[in-house]
């Protein structure tokens, strides 16, 4: 029998600040482990972030890989790639430095690499977690099947779906930043 302890928001923001817990979310009060990612799962993490801060400018923005939570509710999610305000950043590191980097406030954009360890769990559950918070865009990269996956938040509050295969693909959270599938996917 699996015994399930349930924690309050406070208790996870204290843990999860330590190594142990470094890739810990907190679902609903439950405790989920992030699970280790693949090679090829890091690598597209890697070139998404990199593509990102050389088109971004950095007064404005923030890349941020395996190291925010976005909260909503009692659940604290730890996407793969998130782009950040960078006045909410600086807010934060001026009021709070020593504690854990959660987000409340819907972000510009937030990223999930498909995965074979995460990918149901990545679709099932913090998927509509994203769309709850009201994230502008959210962006699921398929290293695999070699498709990106992107989900724009429209003004009445719905996300409209769109399957890339192939080419350039602008974000429109962002303008101006566009990403080239072929060089994403190497």
């Amino acid at each position: 029998m699996v015994v399930v302890h349930r924690i309050d928001p406070a208790t996870y923001e204290r843990l999860a600040v330590h190594d142990e817990y470094r890739f810990v979310e907190l679902r609903d009060g439950v405790l989920v482990e992030k699970p280790p990612v693949t090679f090829r799962h890091a690598g597209t993490i890697d070139r998404l972030a990199r593509e990102l801060n050389i088109q971004l400018d950095p007064e404005a923005f923030t890349v941020s890989s395996n190291n925010a939570r976005l909260r909503v509710g009692n659940s604290y999610v730890v996407p793969d790639l998130v782009v950040l305000p960078a006045v909410v950043v600086e807010a934060m590191l001026e009021r709070t430095p020593d504690r854990l980097a959660v987000f409340d406030d819907p972000v510009p954009l937030v990223v999930e690499v498909w995965s074979p360890s995460t990918g149901g769990y990545d679709m099932e559950t913090k998927l509509p977690l994203y769309q709850a918070r009201g994230d502008r865009e959210i962006w699921r990269p398929h290293p695999i099947e070699r498709t990106l996956t992107t989900s724009v938040r429209g003004i009445d509050g719905s996300y409209a779906e769109t399957i890339h295969t192939v080419g350039i693909v602008e974000c429109a959270a962002l303008p101006g930043v566009r990403v080239d599938l072929g060089r994403l996917f190497g």
